[in-house]
C-alpha cells in the first residue's frame, strides 16, 4: 500500500504551527495541509485547565499573560479572531496583577513586604551599596542596563530600536552579543545587588549568562519599562484552539498523538516516519518546534544534521508550574494593619522568596479580581532555571514519557485531595483537563511546608487538589529558550526559517525569535517563515505583521 501523500506537513500544534496552518490554508485553499501534534492537545506550551469545583478560575499551566503595550502581533491576532467569533466565544482579557506593595518577600530568613525594598531599605538583608540601597530588584537591573548601554532605558524607544542599539553596542571594546548578561551585570553592580535581584526578582534564568545583546532589550520589555500585563478570561489556550478550529472548519486536518520520529528528503519530497512506523510523504515541511524537539529529531533526520549550528544557537531553560486549590483564600490573613488602622490583606499578584518555591501567585478570578471568600487557588510555585534542581527527587524523570510514546509523565504516587473525586470531560477534543496533570504527592507536601514558612504561618488549610506541569520534559526541554553568547541572533532568526535554499524545509517557533518565552516570539518567527514560504519580501525590523500585509497586497 502506498504512503499517504500531502502537500504541506506542519509538525507541532503550538501556536506557531496552527497559526501557520490557518494562514496557509487561506493562501492555498485547495492544498492538503495537515498539522501533526505529538501530544494529546493543541497549544504546545499554552495549557489552560479548570480546577475542580472552582467555576470562575482557569489555571495556566503554561503561558499565562501578554504584554499589551508592546506585543502587537498577539494583540492584533486576538482582534482579528474576535471578528470571526460569535459574541459568546470572544477572546477577552483582564488586567493581570503582579507586584502589590503589601505582598511578601521572604529572603534570607527575613519576612518583608515588597514595599520595604524602597520604604524600609535597612530591613533588606543584603549588603547593598549606597547607590543600590532603596531600590527594588527591577530598578537595580534597569539602572545597570542604562550604564551598559546609555540611553536605552528611554521610555519613548520601541523594542525594535532597543534591539538595534544592543546589536551595535560595545562594552569594554567587545560587541554585546559576545558578552554574557551575568558577566556584564557583575561589571556595574555589586555581587550582593546581583543576588538580591535574582532572589527578589523571582526568576533564576533571566539574569544568567545568556547573550547580552538579546537579554537587555528582552529584560526591558518584560520587567523594565512599565509593562501592561493582560490575562485571559477563558485561558490563553483559547487562542491556539480557536485557530485550530478555524483551520478545521476550512477543511484542514489536525492529528494528535503523532510523534515524528524522523524525516528524509528523497526525490523532491519528504518522507516522514512517525513513532508507530507510519510513513507519510509531503511536498513541503514546516517544523513548528523548540530546540529540544529538533534535537530529538536530528539523529533520524539528515537535513537537520546539516543545520546543527543554527539549531544549537539557543539553550532551553527548564520551568515548571504547580497549582493548588483550597476551601478559602487563607493567604489574606498574611496582610498587615496600615497607619490608618485598616487591615490590608494579601490577595492578588505574587509574593517571592529565595526558598525553592520562588514565586507564588494569588490566582485571580476570570475577570482579574481577587478571590476574597470561598474556594480559591494558588499558582503555588512558578519555578525556573537551576533552582528546579531542588525538586529533582520529587518529580518524574523528564525523558521517560516521550520515549514511551506518551505526552507527559504518569505518576506512581500522585497527590489525591478532597476534590479529586470526579473525572471531567474536556470541553473540546483539542483541550485537556485538570485531572490529566496530577501533581506528585511528595512535591505538594514540600510546597505546602514552604508556603507556611514563606507566609510566616504555623498552619495553612489542606490542599484540596493540585495540578503540575514540568516543561523541562521532552519534547519541550524547557519553558522558554535563550540565545547563546556569541550568536548573532538577528542573522540566525532570519536564516533558520528556511535554512537550506534548495529544500522546502521551514522552521518556526518561540525559540529563535526576538521575544523568547512569549507567544509574540512564536508569531514573529511564523510571520518571517511564511513570508519566505510565500516568496514575499519581509522587513523584520519595522514591519510588525508581514503576512497580514501580504494578504491584502
Amino acid at each position: 500500500m502506498s504512503n499517504e501523500q500531502i502537500d504541506i506537513a506542519i509538525v507541532g500544534g503550538g501556536i506557531s504551527g496552527v497559526y501557520s496552518a490557518w494562514t496557509l490554508q487561506k493562501e492555498f485553499p485547495g492544498k492538503k495541509i495537515v498539522v501533526f501534534e505529538g501530544s494529546d492537545h493543541i497549544g504546545g506550551r499554552l495549557l489552560s485547565v479548570k480546577p475542580p469545583h472552582i467555576t470562575d478560575m482557569v489555571a495556566e499551566l503554561g503561558g499565562m499573560r501578554i504584554l499589551e503595550n508592546n506585543q502587537k502581533l498577539i494583540v492584533d491576532l486576538i482582534a482579528e479572531l474576535n471578528t470571526l467569533l460569535p459574541d459568546d466565544e470572544q477572546i477577552t482579557l483582564y488586567d493581570f496583577p503582579v507586584d502589590e506593595p503589601q505582598n511578601i518577600a521572604f529572603l534570607r530568613g527575613v519576612f518583608l513586604r515588597l514595599a520595604d525594598f524602597t520604604t524600609h531599605p535597612d530591613k533588606v538583608p543584603y549588603n547593598l551599596s549606597f547607590l543600590e540601597k532603596g531600590d527594588g530588584p527591577g530598578t537595580i537591573i534597569v539602572n545597570a542596563i542604562e550604564q551598559i548601554v546609555p540611553g536605552i532605558t528611554d521610555a519613548s524607544l520601541t523594542d525594535e530600536e532597543r534591539r538595534e542599539m544592543t546589536k551595535n553596542a560595545t562594552f569594554d571594546g567587545l560587541p554585546l552579543y559576545k558578552w554574557g548578561f551575568w558577566n556584564l551585570l557583575y561589571r556595574v553592580i555589586s555581587s550582593e545587588a546581583y543576588q538580591f535581584s535574582m532572589d527578589a526578582g523571582g526568576y533564576d534564568s533571566t539574569l544568567v549568562n545568556w547573550n547580552a545583546a538579546d537579554a537587555i532589550p528582552w529584560y526591558l520589555s518584560d520587567f523594565g519599562i512599565s509593562p501592561l500585563y493582560k490575562g485571559f478570561t477563558n485561558g490563553f489556550q483559547q487562542v491556539p484552539i480557536t485557530l485550530a478550529n478555524l483551520f478545521r472548519t476550512g477543511g484542514g486536518d489536525i492529528r494528535l498523538h503523532q510523534q515524528l520520529h524522523g524525516f528524509e528528503w528523497i526525490n523532491d519530497h519528504f518522507e516522514l516516519t512517525f513513532h508507530e512506523g507510519e510513513i507519510i510523504n509531503a511536498g513541503k515541511l514546516i517544523l513548528a518546534m523548540p530546540r529540544r524537539a529538533l534535537d530529538l529529531l536530528s539523529p533520524h533526520s539528515p537535513k537537520l544534521q546539516e543545520i546543527q549550528p543554527l539549531i544549537s544557537s539557543v539553550t532551553p531553560r527548564p520551568l515548571f508550574k504547580l497549582f493548588t486549590t483550597y476551601g478559602s483564600p487563607w493567604w489574606r490573613i498574611s496582610g498587615y494593619t496600615n497607619a490608618a488602622g485598616n487591615f490590608v490583606p494579601v490577595e492578588s499578584g505574587r509574593s517571592v522568596t529565595d526558598l525553592p518555591i520562588r514565586q507564588t501567585y494569588y490566582w485571580p478570578k476570570n475577570d482579574g479580581t481577587p478571590s476574597t471568600k470561598g474556594r480559591a487557588m494558588l499558582l503555588a510555585s512558578y519555578d525556573d532555571g537551576t533552582n528546579i534542581g531542588f525538586w529533582d527527587g520529587l518529580r518524574p524523570q523528564r525523558k521517560l514519557a516521550w520515549q514511551e510514546g506518551r505526552s507527559h509523565a504518569v505518576l506512581n504516587d500522585p497527590f489525591i485531595g478532597e476534590d479529586d473525586n470526579e473525572i471531567k470531560e474536556a470541553d473540546d477534543g483539542l483541550n485537556q483537563t485538570w485531572d490529566q496533570y496530577k501533581a506528585p504527592r511528595r512535591m505538594v507536601t514540600e510546597i505546602a511546608r514552604q508556603l507556611r514558612q514563606m507566609h510566616d504561618l504555623d498552619y495553612t488549610p489542606v490542599v484540596r487538589s493540585a495540578a503540575f506541569r514540568d516543561w523541562g520534559e521532552d519534547p519541550y526541554g524547557g519553558g522558554w529558550n535563550s540565545w547563546n553568547i556569541g550568536v548573532k541572533s538577528w542573522e540566525v532568526r532570519d536564516k533558520i526559517v528556511h535554512p537550506i535554499a534548495d529544500c522546502p524545509l521551514y522552521i518556526c517557533g518561540e525559540a529563535y525569535s526576538d521575544a523568547q518565552g512569549w507567544v509574540e516570539g512564536a508569531l514573529q518567527t511564523a510571520d518571517i517563515m511564511l513570508a519566505s514560504f510565500l516568496n514575499k519580501p519581509v522587513n523584520t525590523g519595522k514591519k510588525t505583521n508581514p503576512v497580514a500585509e501580504l494578504e491584502h497586497s
